[in-house]
This record gives C-alpha cells, sequence and structure tokens, in this order.
C-alpha cells in the first residue's frame, strides 16, 4: 500500500519481530501470536519535521506508518498494543492479508488506548497536510470517525461524542440480545422501553 509522500517520508524497512520480544516481556503465547499471526511488519513511512516538513509538537514528535503482513484475515489487537508499547510514536497501520487490507491507528488518551479500524477494502482518504503533527495525527484518526459530524469541532469534543455513541450502541446491542431471551411479557415491555429510550438517546447525540 502505497501513498502520495513525499520520498523523504518513504523508509521500507522491514523490521524483526523479535525486536519487541527483546524490549518487552512476553509469555509463550504471545510470542506463539506473533509467529502464527503476522508474516511481516514494514516501517513504510516515517512523518516527521525532516520528512514531510511539518513541525513537531510536545504530544505528536513523528508518526510511522507499518504495514503489517498477516496470515489469517483477523486484526490481532493484543499484539497492536505491544508493538505501541514499543514504539514510542502514533502508527498508522496498513493491514494485509493476501489481496485484502485494512488500516488501523490508536488514540492514547489519560485513561485509556483506543483504537479504531476500517472494515476490509475500505478506501481511505488520509490526509497528511497539517498545521503541525499533532494535527496531522488528528486529521488521521477523523478519517476512521463516521458517526460524528466533525466539521467546526474541536478534535476533544468529536472522540467524547464518538465515545458516548459507541458506548450507547453496546447498551443497545445488549438490551436487543435481552429482549430476545425474555420470556416473561412484563419484562420484555419494560426491556423495550429501555431500548427506546437508548435509541432516543442516541439520535440526540447524532444530531
Amino acid at each position: 500500500m502505497e501513498f502520495k509522500l513525499s520520498s523523504k517520508a518513504y523508509v521500507n524497512k522491514f523490521i524483526p519481530k523479535n525486536k519487541f520480544f527483546n524490549k518487552t516481556i512476553l509469555n509463550t503465547r504471545r510470542k506463539e501470536d506473533f509467529a502464527n499471526k503476522i508474516k511481516r511488519i514494514t516501517w513504510k513511512y516515517k512523518l516527521s519535521e525532516e520528512t514531510i516538513n511539518t513541525k513537531k509538537t510536545d504530544n505528536v514528535e513523528e508518526i510511522q506508518i507499518f504495514e503489517i503482513e498477516l496470515k489469517e484475515q483477523n486484526i490481532p489487537k493484543n499484539i497492536l498494543k505491544i508493538i505501541d508499547k514499543v514504539i514510542p510514536y502514533p502508527i498508522l497501520y496498513v493491514f494485509v492479508y493476501k489481496d485484502d487490507f485494512a488500516y488501523g491507528i490508536s488514540l492514547k488518551e489519560e485513561s485509556a488506548q483506543n483504537y479504531y479500524f476500517s472494515k476490509w477494502n475500505e478506501s481511505k482518504e488520509f490526509n497528511f497536510n497539517g498545521i503541525n503533527l499533532e494535527n496531522v495525527y488528528q486529521n488521521i484518526i477523523k478519517e476512521f470517525i463516521v458517526n460524528v459530524d466533525i466539521n467546526n469541532k474541536k478534535f476533544n469534543n468529536i472522540i467524547e461524542t464518538d465515545n458516548k455513541i459507541n458506548v450507547i450502541e453496546k447498551e443497545i446491542q445488549v438490551l436487543k440480545n435481552k429482549i430476545k431471551k425474555e420470556k416473561q411479557f412484563n419484562r420484555k415491555v419494560e426491556l423495550n422501553k429501555n431500548l427506546l429510550e437508548k435509541k432516543k438517546e442516541l439520535n440526540n447525540i447524532e444530531k
């Protein structure tokens, strides 16, 4: 997968999987995950002041783009957490399985690390331009957010709204599953009432 970036940003360097073994304490299962799920890791691009002429910030000094060749069409999220722990910069992942592709990136917040993923073979138009690298990083993440109007909104507000939507969508799915299994009529009515309230809440947020 190639991007329209300066030739200075192009690295195309193979990264041995044992690099991550040596810098982290991995149990046997995690090492097996690396061996069984990942075929190859390639450092494709480095986005920095020197390579794309965009200023760094205290929060984002560089952005890396890694291509992960997979042995199965399943994104190994636990392995990504290990890679992100070793590499101190934000990473845009390009996952490749045979002729299929997908994208992913993490957002490190104060209390958690959230991952955003595209669907398989979903085209993305990443904007690598910005007033600084933090702005570029935010623009990349925005490309993954589909349920929130990102126009004329602060980045933190976009993320907060997206998180709320994800929580409510999960709650809606839990209620739907409970309704399917519930046999008592009165209880089913109550669950449906809760479901309608959650759907209304979701609709108000999305507006």
